[in-house]
């Protein structure tokens, strides 16, 4: 560590080279003038993704696809980066998602499939262990062939130990050999409790219960005593107050904890919980403007759990180094990488306060897996408009590019991204990430624009690379687009998570209508060129947009959206924390009521395999609609599911393609 701390001081000794990895991507040359991406350059598998670094230093693994069609877990040597790779498939069936190192010599990878019984209709995700070299090649319940391997995951690496690691199988919890595939089971599930959870020895030392207070659902916290083993309820927090208590870490003292709630706050907090005195200490850690997320630890067995820092939601996940060699580090190579930051003026939004910050300009690099002597260190460099690019960092004196994930998309093209606010009618802050065109290839402006909600809705965006296109795709070819956090959003504070309650259609549409005058005043967009498209709740909010009076869009595009509000009750309806966490702030406006006098033109897509929104809610809204007179296109795809990693080889490319045509053609008076 200490020459790793040594070199990030003297930032200018790093030497950022081409390695063997970035070698074997066919890399196309630069275009003689700057043309816009193709569907097919965001739509191809990334060439390289998911990439870590074994315990030990020795092996790199991650995905590739050497044709942006099949993927394969690929393993190479550290000591032997010039040598061919291994590499492993993932069967004829199935496509490989993901894989991890769960001891220094042993993986685990994830892989998809298509899967239909009964009246299911999606996909599948199984979780197998193999060896460095593929010859021992199990499902994760240690079985050759295991019919139920979709209800298995590794669920604890136990880095202490060198032989075994914790796996789930329908429910229980076993203790697995990964090398001989023994197991023994040393937790029975039940109907009452979930959530186990395990402290630095990798003893289940924490679990949760569901239960009812007079009819209010509440979820319950155990902790199994440190001194007589005994398992005590701590705390509980009501599913309606919307005011989580989770545990997110223990410490290698047995009666202290990490806690994060938001609790009698705007923001959520982590803070140190005491066991015996069954009361919160003191904070561990605070954002005033953002929500704390989760820690940064050690996972060397000398130092198993070691606190090195903690992450927050700001533009993007930021990690606070409490590390002081890990935050050198970090400030070193953001320094080598000649990383920019730009200042935010910024109003709190519960509080009103005006402040600055600064986020990443353009890229930003982060380190996401370390050796346990933190030797090597692998470094991701990715931001809104660079795709993410794969480094290894070694004894502190070099950086050696590993690959890109797309080594074939001419950046120069995208559009430059900015967190953004605005007020809406109400005098609500709303935060937004506007991508504009490149000014130089494009003009100043004012641009075809696009509002871009997100899904959930109890989520956000962030300004990472954004895989499915939907901003850069199209800001290289000259919109603009503004991805509004509307009320609702979750990860911003409670105010604006709360005003959204029953305002589906309504004031949380009113915010993305703001959003588009706000771009508008602005002079970034034309009037008569804003567009919706959005996806899940997103989708929503496009047919939302088609039926409200007074739209300011020309069309709406709506991907796998909800119809039906009474659908998304229901669904929550049938799970017990749900039924009060969520299902009471769904109200407002219900489109497929209001179907048959859509005001604009709308194009919807949906897949088939899609079990989170059946596409039978978009049929139905197509049915209704057509009866308006204004023109509905609709289009069903394929085995396409309905999270982005359910879709399948060259659907992102059909979806932007087939969005892209509409707007071009069909919105509104002779195209946007």
């Amino acid at each position: 560590m200490n020459k790793l701390l040594k070199a990030c001081g003297l930032a200018a000794l790093l030497a950022l080279a081409a390695g063997p990895i970035g070698a074997v991507q066919a890399q196309t040359a630069a275009p003689a003038a700057i043309k816009p991406p193709t569907a097919e350059a965001f739509g191809r598998q990334p060439a390289l993704t998911g990439v870590s670094i074994s315990p030990d230093g020795k092996y790199i693994a991650g995905i590739t696809s050497p044709d942006g069609v099949k993927s394969y877990v690929t393993v190479w040597r550290t000591d032997a980066m010039d040598k061919p790779p291994v590499n492993l498939g993932c069967g004829d069936r199935s496509d490989c998602m993901g894989v991890s190192f769960i001891k220094s010599d042993r993986i685990a990878l994830t892989v998809r499939q298509t899967y239909t019984q009964g009246n299911f209709n999606g996909h599948l995700f199984r979780t197998f262990i193999s060896d460095i070299e593929g010859k021992n090649f199990r499902d994760a319940s240690g079985e050759i062939n295991q019919s139920e391997g979709g209800f298995v995951q590794v669920i604890n690496t136990l880095p202490k130990d060198p032989k075994n690691v914790l796996v789930r199988i329908s429910g229980d919890i076993y203790k697995l050999n990964v090398y001989n595939f023994t197991k023994a089971k040393i937790y029975t599930g039940s109907d009452k409790f979930g959530g186990e959870q395990f402290d630095l020895n990798g003893e289940i030392a924490a679990r949760q219960s569901v239960d009812f207070d007079n009819g209010k659902v509440y979820i319950a916290q155990y902790i199994r005593n440190p001194a007589n083993g005994n398992w005590e309820e701590h705390f509980r927090w009501y599913a309606a107050n919307r005011e989580p208590k989770a545990i997110v870490g223990f410490t290698d003292d047995p009666n202290l904890i990490y806690v994060a709630t938001n609790e009698g706050q705007d923001k959520t907090g982590i803070f140190t919980y005491d066991i015996k005195q069954r009361k919160i200490v003191e904070p561990a850690f605070q954002i005033k403007l953002f929500d704390a997320g989760g820690l940064r630890r050690s996972r060397s067995p000398s130092e198993f759990g070691r606190l090195l820092g903690f992450t927050y939601d700001s533009a993007t996940t930021e990690t606070f180094w409490v590390d002081e060699k890990m935050g050198s580090v970090a400030k070193g190579l953001r320094k080598a990488f000649g990383v920019k930051t730009n200042p935010v003026n910024w109003v709190d939004i519960a509080t009103g306060e005006k402040v600055t910050f600064r986020v990443a300009d353009g890229a930003d690099v982060e380190m996401t897996s370390w050796s346990d002597d933190f030797s090597k260190v692998i470094v991701v460099k990715s931001g809104a408009s660079q795709p993410p690019e794969y480094y290894l960092l070694q004894d502190g004196t070099k950086v050696v590019k590993l690959g890109s994930s797309r080594p074939w998309l001419d950046t120069r093209a995208l559009g430059d991204t900015t967190l953004v606010q605005y007020a809406a009618r109400d005098g609500l802050m709303v935060p937004g990430f506007l991508t504009k065109p490149k000014a130089s290839i494009w003009g100043p402006g004012p641009y075809p624009a696009i509002v871009l909600p997100h899904g959930g809705p109890w989520a956000r965006d962030d300004m990472g690379w954004d895989s499915s296109g939907w901003t850069q795709y199209f800001a290289a070819r000259g919109y603009a687009v503004l991805q509004p956090q509307y009320r609702g959003s979750e990860g911003w504070g409670q105010k604006l998570w709360r005003a959204g309650d029953s305002e589906w259609g309504q004031k949380m549409q009113d915010d993305k209508d703001d959003g588009a005058k706000w771009m508008i005043d602005q002079k970034i967009a034309a009037p008569d060129r804003i567009a919706m498209h959005g996806y899940s709740y997103g989708g929503y909010a496009a047919m939302a947009a088609s039926v409200r009076p007074n739209g300011l869009y020309q069309c709406a595009v709506a991907g796998a959206g909800v119809a039906e509000l009474e659908t998304f009750r229901e669904r929550n309806n049938q799970n017990r924390i749900q039924r009060e966490f969520q299902r009471p702030t769904v109200n407002g406006l219900e489109p497929l009521s209001q179907a048959g006098n859509i005001k604009i033109p709308i194009f919807l897509y949906h897949g088939d395999r899609d079990t989170n929104v059946l596409i039978s809610q978009s049929e139905r809204f197509v049915a209704a609609a057509q009866k308006s007179g204004q023109p509905v296109k609709f289009l069903k795809l394929k085995d396409m599911g309905h999270s982005y990693g359910t879709w399948m080889s060259g659907q992102t490319a059909e979806v932007l393609t087939a969005v892209d045509n509409y707007l071009r053609t069909e919105c509104g008076p002779g195209g946007l």
